[in-house]
């Protein structure tokens, strides 16, 4: 027989194993993977978030042992049912399924919910650090509640009993206008609405259509610490600290706490709570006002009680008001009597005096004729040198004027100066001050005018009588013997 022939080297060796191609493989695993694992849980913590801006989240759990990645398509982003955030411990739900192009595997999510409550508190402990930080919840920052406000605002869900308690209490205490904003008070999409809701009574205009209220209460019943996670979150907490409305939290019951508490300006333990810190009692209002009104007239009584008192302390010790004035008037009498007995005294020693004084004086006419004896001898010595200096001037004009005058102008001049002599005679002659001085006076008013008639002179009248050394005053007085024409001697 012959023997077959030895098998090239090139030649592959027969095998009965398939052959599949890349696509074939990847598309078996993911058929694989999804079916195994239809829809899974899985827990972990949340790391390598990154939000593209298609919409997709890309992320990554991880625990001890592994680590898988995890996307959650833009579709289902809204109903996630909260965000992934790096270090959070979450339980995803979704299925697994793989990544042909990379050769890789992934969870694909479509719920997210914190890993229990230890997750929920940790996470809310490091948001509250870090808005306390910021200054969020400062004590400083709260502001009073309005006395009694016109309108209030209520964010809460429409249905359910917190609307009506707060309802039946502000009727029952002090009824007054409530607006409120429905809002769904958890679940999907419920932190981003209460924030709106608190945002929209913030940037309300006061005077508008709607009417601004004066003060907002923010509120829910009780709940999970699942079912409160609306009112921690950062977006619902940094409304209610920029709020220009003071507002009360009212969110849980008593032992229930959100971050939304430290933010308000109040924190009611319930909704009810919330509206009687809102609103005063109208019945307590009015017993308040009543206890004041007694006070206020019992301190105004007694007030005038202590000042009537004092005012009676005072007159009793004022003097005797009657008596006093008696007294006065009998001393006025007394000083008036003395008085018109001490003038006529004092006037009496006053002539004494002016006698006395005058018998010591000199006369009078003959002090005044001394007086005008030096005054004549003055004039004439003055006179006298008056014409000596003119004869030397007139002297010496003379010899110059001889000496530079032709004769007829030394003529012309001694006539003329010989008829000014003359005039300047007539003219002293006719002086009336010559008559004043052989013993005339002139009689004057005080205005300067001269008297010339006895009969316009008044009695009692003052006049001024000019002699020839000087003035003196005179007053005419009444005399007996008065003629017909009703002339007054002076």
């Amino acid at each position: 027989m012959d023997q077959p022939a030895p098998a090239s080297a090139s030649t592959p060796p027969a095998s009965n194993l398939p052959e599949y191609s890349v696509s074939d493989i990847s598309s078996a695993v993911k058929r694989t993977l999804e079916s195994a694992f239809g829809r899974v849980r899985v827990r972990g913590e949340v790391t390598e978030v990154k939000r593209y801006p298609s919409g997709h989240i890309y992320f990554a759990l991880k625990d001890e042992g592994g680590k898988i990645s995890a996307v959650a398509w833009k579709f289902s982003v809204g109903k996630l049912g909260m965000l992934p955030e790096n270090g959070i411990e979450v339980i995803a739900t979704g299925k697994v399924s793989s990544y042909g192009d990379r050769s890789s595997y992934q969870l694909i999510v479509d719920r997210l919910e914190f890993a229990g409550a230890g997750a929920l508190l940790a996470r809310i402990e490091a948001l509250k650090a870090k808005l306390g930080a910021e200054g969020l919840f400062d004590p400083e920052r709260r502001r009073a509640l309005p006395m009694l406000p016109s309108v209030i605002g209520v964010v809460s869900s429409p249905q359910g009993a917190v609307i009506q308690d707060i309802r039946t209490t502000i009727a029952r205490r002090f009824p007054r206008p409530i607006l409120l904003w429905p809002v769904p008070v958890q679940g999907e999409g419920a932190a981003a609405k209460i924030a709106a809701a608190i945002r929209g009574f913030s940037a309300m205009a006061p005077g508008g259509a709607v009417p601004r209220p004066d003060v907002i209460i923010v509120a829910r019943g009780g709940g999970s610490l699942e079912d409160l996670m609306a009112f921690n979150e950062e977006i619902v907490v940094r409304a209610a600290a920029e709020c220009s409305i003071p507002l009360i939290s009212a969110v849980g019951h008593e032992t229930d706490t959100t971050l939304i508490d430290f933010a308000s300006d109040r924190r009611a333990p319930t909704p009810t709570a919330a509206a009687e810190m809102a609103i005063p009692a109208r019945l307590e209002l009015l017993a308040d006002l009543a206890q004041r009104a007694a006070r206020l007239g019992g301190a105004y009584l007694r007030g005038a009680q202590m000042r009537r008192m004092r005012l009676d302390r005072a007159a009793a010790g004022l003097p005797d008001l009657p008596g006093l004035l008696g007294t006065a008037r009998q001393r006025l009498d007394d000083r008036g009597a003395r008085l018109s007995l001490a003038l006529p005294a004092l006037v009496q020693i006053r002539r004494s005096a002016l006698l006395r004084a005058e018998r010591g004086m000199p006369p009078g006419m003959d002090l005044v004729r001394r007086r005008a004896a030096g005054l004549a001898l003055m004039s004439e010595q003055l006179r006298g040198a008056l014409r000596q200096a003119v004869a030397r001037r007139q002297g010496g004009a003379s010899r110059v004027l001889a000496r530079f005058t032709p004769a007829p102008l030394l003529a012309g001049l001694r006539q003329q100066r010989a008829r000014l002599e003359g005039v300047a005679g007539q003219l002293e002659s006719l002086s009336p001050m010559l008559v004043l001085a052989r013993g005339y006076a002139l009689v004057l008013r005080p205005d300067g005018q001269a008297v010339t008639e006895a009969a316009a002179i008044r009695p009692g009248q003052r006049l001024r009588l000019r002699f020839a050394d000087g003035e003196v005053e005179a007053r005419s007085e009444p005399k007996a013997g008065t003629t017909a024409q009703g002339r007054l001697p002076i």
